[in-house]
């Protein structure tokens, strides 16, 4: 067990007309470190511009950087991939709210979010678990977009069913050793019609077991998609009749995700590790 102790200095400080932020780098969904999927984190005062954010997300080059700004009882929160801003990331809003409580002057043991794209959402330690709370993806049932299966394998896949959700397209297969298989064409992968592309199956020791795509947001495969779950949960609740499932996400890295469906939300709960503590130095 680590103890970290709280970081009270101001969240962005200027100097020589230029500016320092704090950045922490989280391994989410992680029971040890180098699994999971990596997030930065960068807490600050107040907001900088878009550009600013967009570039330092492409500078550490992970799949997302969270920025949270303090405001009374909750954090406003964004996230940006290397190449674009998204609606909403499970992974860096866990790695958010890890950071606060860990290394910041949160003391509370749930930390409030708001986004803008996305509305309320929160992170609660509960042991050494935290458990994001999202809105459940409203999906219907939909043809495979043309390209999808030639771009995800050579050889004919044994597809159930496909549904489009918010952004993504969430494809089920009939085996979970299909989905480990499977090694995307991504230059095709990256013409299909969805944002993102979920792969899912049935598993023998899990629940469920599923992969993310997402070329067009510059993350050929994201290690582990907390915002993939807001999909997959409500689909594999109703199919094996059941609240209380475990995932777990099939990547080289790979992660173990604890979900419970609750009507018109989900929470998606796993481990996190520090893997970094730093300052960005921004010049004027």
């Amino acid at each position: 067990m680590f103890f970290y102790a709280p970081i009270q200095a101001p969240r962005q400080t200027q100097y020589n007309g230029g500016m320092k932020i704090r950045l922490f780098q989280i391994d989410a969904f992680a029971d040890q470190l180098f699994t999971g999927n990596p997030a930065a984190v960068c807490p600050l005062a107040k907001w900088i511009p878009a550009d600013l954010m967009q570039s330092i997300a492409a500078e550490n080059n992970l799949a997302e950087t969270a920025f949270v700004v303090g405001s009374d009882d909750r954090y406003e929160i964004r996230w940006f991939t290397p190449v674009v801003e998204v609606d909403l990331c499970g992974h860096a809003t866990l790695a958010a709210g890890f950071a606060l409580m860990n290394h910041c002057d949160v003391k509370s043991n749930e930390v409030k979010f708001h986004s803008e794209r996305s509305g309320d959402l929160s992170v609660k330690r509960v042991g050494e678990r935290y458990i994001l709370n999202f809105p459940a993806d409203q999906t219907r049932k939909c043809q495979t977009p043309a390209g999808l299966l030639e771009s995800l394998s050579e050889d004919s896949l044994p597809v159930i069913d496909c549904y489009r959700g918010k952004t993504d397209v969430m494809l089920v297969l009939e085996c979970e050793e299909v989905v480990g298989d499977l090694k995307p064409n991504f230059h095709l992968l990256n013409q299909v019609d969805a944002r993102g592309v979920i792969v899912t199956a049935a598993s023998h020791e899990f629940d469920f077991v599923s992969r993310f795509f997402a070329p067009q947001a510059g993350i050929d495969e994201d290690p582990v998609t907390g915002s993939a779950h807001t999909t997959l949960m409500p689909y594999w609740s109703s199919r094996l009749g059941k609240t209380e499932l475990i995932g777990r996400q099939i990547s080289q890295r790979g992660g173990t995700l604890y979900c419970q469906a609750l009507g018109d939300r989900v929470e998606i709960g796993g481990e996190a590790q520090t893997y970094l503590i730093g300052e960005i130095e921004v010049p004027g």
